[in-house]
């Protein structure tokens, strides 16, 4: 009786695995979805010399590495208001020609999403969290930008692009800015390869 059980579970792996070689492919494993043009970083790092636009006192440098899932930034700005909190973003041209910084462009969005708050599943590439001045005007930079990377020219490269800092916080739900006011700064994201 063993050997007939025997018998009859090999005989059933056999046309399964005889079922599964009709031409028909198995389905890919499932996977979270990740867009066919995000790349990998080939910069080493960055530099951003944000100077002031539209009239304010606003300046700073920033620095950019990759790490992990995207890019981490750390600097000072200063010339904010004391304790003022401002947006800062990541925005989609490299051109901080215009005395109002719009020639940077709106905000770096390669995906076509909604504005949003970093970290939750609908923002652009280039949001991020605001920044809080000290009472001296000065905010502290450490910001992780996730999804993105420096260099390499995939669709979610920053490289080259400009980071903005606003007159007034983001709100993280108007569209398609986060009213966040005038741009004070402008820099370009310039890598070092």
């Amino acid at each position: 009786m063993h050997r007939r059980h025997h018998l009859l579970a090999v005989a059933a792996a056999c046309a399964l695995a005889a079922c599964s070689t009709t031409g028909e492919k198995a389905a890919p494993p499932m996977s979270s979805p990740t867009p066919a043009s995000q790349g990998t970083s080939t910069a080493s790092s960055a530099t951003v010399n944000l100077a002031s636009a539209s009239g304010s006192l606003v300046s700073g440098k920033l620095s950019m590495a990759p790490m992990g899932d995207g890019v981490h930034i750390t600097g000072q700005i200063g010339g904010l208001g004391a304790g003022q909190t401002h947006a800062i973003h990541v925005h989609e041209k490299g051109d901080c020609s215009a005395a109002d910084a719009s020639s940077a462009g709106g905000h770096f969005n390669p995906t076509g999403s909604a504005h949003g708050r970093a970290g939750t599943p609908t923002h652009h590439a280039g949001d991020m969290d605001n920044i809080v001045a000290n009472a001296e005007g000065v905010a502290d930079i450490n910001i992780h930008l996730s999804g993105v990377t420096l260099g390499g020219g995939a669709a979610n490269d920053i490289a080259g692009r400009a980071v903005i800092v606003h007159a007034a916080p983001d709100d993280y739900t108007s569209q398609p800015s986060g009213n966040a006011g005038a741009r004070v700064a402008c820099g370009v994201i310039n890598a070092a390869m």
